[in-house]
């Protein structure tokens, strides 16, 4: 009973303790300081938080077996340390079948807790929206190292060249010269993901979120950007020589504003969309690639 007793005290202060610590925390430190939150504003898409909170209690749980190793380690190491006076070996144990037990279930609950909860959380991500429900279609080309975004149902196109220098020698990119995607606030976004050469990587920073581009195949992406702003984008996937300056980025703004800049697309001349005759890989099976012939 008086064991209980001191336990209860000293569990007290401890949940005290927690409790102002967590109260006191900053939207930025509950979601694991990931990028894509603001304190007072909705996260950048529908997505991130799903993704930041699988991110930070899966840091959490293992904190807390990080934390009762450590713990089993210090007290083994005090508990059976060699006293004064002590000679020869102590008593040899061969096993100790509660604790081999805890050892085995444990990590195999910890296993398929984070497959389970990773497979829930990939299956909502992956989820692609019902043919009626997008409102925007893109269709973003990625190629040695530049981007190029198809405004699919608008039928114009925006085409990127790779980050250019500052000429001062800072080493800093010209953002006005970034390939650019504009996508209206709110509205269900789809995006086919194509690559004309090699793989690349559709990776926007603060969507804490990364799909691959393979040639040959289209990948899709589908969510609702909840916060106006520009984004920073990359290729995240080694591409080749420049593939540091494969950068782009993600402007989320109003439906006026995006109609504006369609218009704007428009007035330029860029209406159609940008297709395969853009493709570098030539030589793949059925593009018209001469067949060798056996020699009689």
């Amino acid at each position: 009973m008086r064991h209980n007793r001191r336990l209860r005290w000293a569990a007290v202060p401890i949940a005290a303790t927690l409790s102002l610590v967590l109260a006191g925390c900053t939207q930025a430190q509950l979601n694991g300081f990931l990028p894509g939150f603001v304190e007072g504003e909705p996260p950048v898409t529908n997505h991130t938080e799903r993704v930041s909170g699988l991110w930070v209690t899966s840091w959490i749980v293992l904190l807390i077996v990080g934390v009762v190793t450590w713990g089993l380690t210090i007290w083994a190491v005090i508990a059976y340390r060699r006293r004064k006076g002590q000679t020869g070996l102590p008593v040899q144990l061969r096993y100790n079948m509660p604790i081999e037990v805890f050892y085995t279930i444990v990590p195999l609950i910890l296993i398929l807790g984070f497959f389970a909860f990773t497979a829930r959380d990939q299956n909502a991500i992956e989820q692609r929206f019902a043919e009626d429900q997008v409102d925007v279609k893109i269709e973003a080309i990625a190629k040695q190292w530049a981007w190029d975004f198809n405004y699919v149902d608008e039928d114009v196109y925006s085409a990127g060249i790779q980050a250019q220098l500052e000429t001062d020698g800072s080493g800093s990119v010209k953002q006005e010269e970034l390939p650019t995607l504009v996508l209206p606030v709110g509205a269900n976004v789809e995006i086919a993901l194509e690559a004309r050469d090699v793989i690349h990587s559709f990776w926007v920073v603060d969507f804490l979120y990364k799909k691959d581009m393979i040639p040959g195949k289209t990948n899709y992406m589908s969510f609702v950007p909840e916060r106006e702003g520009t984004y920073a984008g990359k290729c995240a996937e080694l591409c080749g020589e420049y593939h540091s300056l494969m950068l782009f980025n993600v402007e989320v703004v109003s439906q006026a504003e995006y109609d504006d800049y369609i218009q704007s697309l428009r007035d330029a001349g860029q209406e159609g969309q940008l297709s395969a005759e853009y493709d570098r890989n030539q030589n793949l099976p059925g593009t018209g690639a001469p067949e060798l012939k056996e020699e009689e």
